[in-house]
C-alpha cells in the first residue's frame, strides 16, 4: 500500500524545489534530500520539514490558501453588474463551452510545450500560417515538427470524427456536475465523492492523482469513507509537487459559467474546487479564470475582463505581479505578435502547466482575436500547455463575443459525439452536454 522508493524520491525532490520558488528558507534540507535512504519514516520526516520550512525574511509576497486569507489580500470589492438569467445569457454560457471544447481538440496535437517560433516555422512549412484550421497530421512528416501529443491521433484534421476525451474536458463536466447536483452550496466533500465516482486515477496527473491516491487508500477495503471538510483541507499540504500549476485553473470553467456577472461568486466557487488539490498561486490561477469567465458576461472590451477578474485575487502575490505586468504589456502591444514577444520575453521560463506566462498569453489572445476561432488559434500558436489554454481562452472568447461567432466549420467535425473518461457520465450528444452548460446560469442562482 506504499509508494515505491523512487517516487517519493523524486516528489521529495520536486515538492523542494516547489518550496524553494515560494519563497520557502530551505537552507540545509537539499543535503537531508542527497543522503535521504530508502526509508518511509526518513522521507515522512523530511516532507514534513520542507513543508514547515519558514518564508524567507526578504520574500515581498503574501500568498496565502485559505479563502478568508484570501479575501483579505483581495482588492476593495467593486461593484458587481449581475447579467439577467436569460437566453441571451444561455447562448452566451453554450458559446462559452462550444468554444472550450473547440479550443482543447485545437491545441491536444501539440501540447508538448512548443514555442510559438517551433509552432511557426512548422506551419509555414505545410503553408499552414497563420494557424486558421485543426493541426493536419503532416505537420511532423512534412513540417519538422518534433513530436505529437501522445493522444493527438483523434485530434488531428484528418481524424476528427468526436469531441475526444480530454482531462480539461473532464474537469469541466465535473464542475457542471457538482453545480447540477448541488448547486452554489456544493461542499468539499461533494466534490471528492464526485471524482472518486468518475476519474480514473490513469488519466490524472500532478496534485490531482495526489489527491485520488490518498482519497482511495482513505476508502478501505469495503466501506466508503467519512470524507471530513477539514481533512480535505489539510490534505495537499505534504508531498504535493506541482501545487502551483495549472491543475485546478483549467477546473474552472463552469463555476464561471453558471455566474454572469459575479465573478466575485465565479471566484469563490473555483476556490473551493481549487483548493483541495492546489495551493496559493495554483488556487488564484482558477479564482482568476473563473472571474475572467464571469465578467465576460458583462465586460466592455477583454482588457476590463482581465482587470476585473485580477481584483479577485490576492494583491501581493507573484500571480497578481506578473499577469498585472502582462495586461500593461498587452494594452501597449500593436499586434498579438508583439504582445507575445513582450510577455514570452519576461516570463519564458513559466512554461507548461505555469500559471503566470499562461495567464498572460489569455490576455494577449482577447486583446486581439476578432472571433471566437481566431482566438483559440492565436492562443495555441502561442505554445506551452496548447490544450489546456486553448479550452480556457475558448471558454472567455465565447462567452464574451456570444453565439454566432464560432464558424460551424469548428464544431461540425464532431459529428454532435462526445467522449469522456468520466464513469458516470452516459451523455454522448455535445449538443446535449451544451444544452445543460447553458441551463447552468438560472439553475444555479435560483430560477431554474
Amino acid at each position: 500500500m506504499f509508494a515505491p522508493f523512487p517516487v517519493l524520491h523524486r516528489q521529495v525532490r520536486a515538492m523542494l524545489r516547489d518550496k524553494e520558488e515560494q519563497g520557502r528558507d530551505v537552507t540545509g534540507l537539499a543535503v537531508r534530500l542527497e543522503r535521504l535512504p530508502d526509508d518511509y519514516q526518513a522521507i515522512a520526516d523530511l516532507a514534513a520539514a520542507i513543508d514547515a520550512a519558514p518564508m524567507r525574511e526578504d520574500w515581498p509576497y503574501v500568498e496565502p490558501s485559505d479563502l478568508d486569507g484570501i479575501r483579505a489580500e483581495q482588492a476593495p470589492t467593486a461593484e458587481e453588474h449581475p447579467a439577467p438569467l436569460d437566453s441571451a445569457v444561455a447562448e452566451r454560457a453554450r458559446a462559452g463551452f462550444l468554444g472550450s471544447v473547440a479550443g482543447c481538440i485545437l491545441g491536444k496535437p501539440v501540447e508538448v510545450m512548443p514555442t510559438l517560433d517551433e509552432l511557426r516555422d512548422a506551419l509555414q512549412r505545410v503553408g499552414e500560417w497563420p494557424l486558421r484550421d485543426y493541426i493536419p497530421s503532416r505537420l511532423c512528416s512534412d513540417g519538422g515538427f518534433r513530436a505529437f501529443h501522445p493522444d493527438w491521433s483523434a485530434t488531428v484534421r484528418e481524424n476528427i470524427t468526436h469531441v475526444a476525451p480530454d482531462d480539461d474536458i473532464n474537469y469541466t463536466l465535473l464542475g457542471m456536475l457538482a453545480l447540477e447536483r448541488h448547486g452554489a452550496d456544493f461542499t468539499k466533500s461533494d466534490l471528492c465523492r464526485l471524482w472518486l465516482e468518475n476519474i480514473p486515477l490513469g488519466y490524472t496527473w500532478g496534485p490531482e492523482r495526489t489527491f485520488l491516491t490518498r482519497q482511495g487508500l482513505a476508502m478501505g477495503l469495503d466501506d466508503w469513507p467519512v470524507i471530513e471538510e477539514e481533512a480535505l483541507a489539510a490534505m495537499p499540504a505534504r508531498l504535493n509537487p506541482g501545487d502551483e500549476r495549472c491543475g485546478a485553473m483549467i477546473r474552472a470553467d463552469a463555476y464561471g459559467y453558471a455566474c454572469p456577472g459575479r465573478p466575485g461568486l465565479a471566484a469563490e466557487l473555483a476556490w473551493r474546487d481549487a483548493s483541495l488539490t492546489h495551493r496559493a498561486n495554483g488556487i488564484y490561477g482558477a479564482m482568476f479564470a473563473a472571474a475572467a469567465i464571469s465578467a465576460a458576461f458583462t465586460a466592455a472590451g477583454p482588457l476590463e475582463i482581465f482587470a476585473t477578474a485580477l481584483r479577485y485575487v490576492p494583491q501581493r502575490s507573484r500571480f497578481h505581479a506578473i499577469v498585472k505586468d502582462s495586461l500593461e504589456l498587452v494594452a501597449g502591444a500593436q499586434d498579438w505578435l508583439q504582445g507575445y514577444r513582450a510577455i514570452h520575453g519576461r516570463y519564458a521560463g513559466y512554461g507548461h502547466c505555469r500559471v503566470f506566462q499562461e495567464s498572460g498569453t489569455l490576455i494577449n489572445t482577447l486583446r486581439f482575436a476578432t472571433d471566437v476561432g481566431d482566438g483559440i488559434c492565436k492562443q495555441v500558436s502561442q505554445g506551452n500547455d496548447t490544450d489546456s489554454y486553448g479550452a480556457t481562452a475558448g471558454s472567455i472568447l465565447g462567452v464574451y463575443f456570444g453565439p454566432g461567432h464560432l464558424e460551424e466549420r469548428w464544431t461540425a467535425p464532431f459529428r454532435d459525439v462526445l467522449h469522456t473518461r468520466l464513469a458516470g457520465f452516459h451523455e454522448v450528444s455535445l449538443k446535449a452536454t451544451a444544452d445543460r452548460i447553458a441551463a447552468l446560469p438560472a439553475r444555479v442562482l435560483g430560477q431554474g
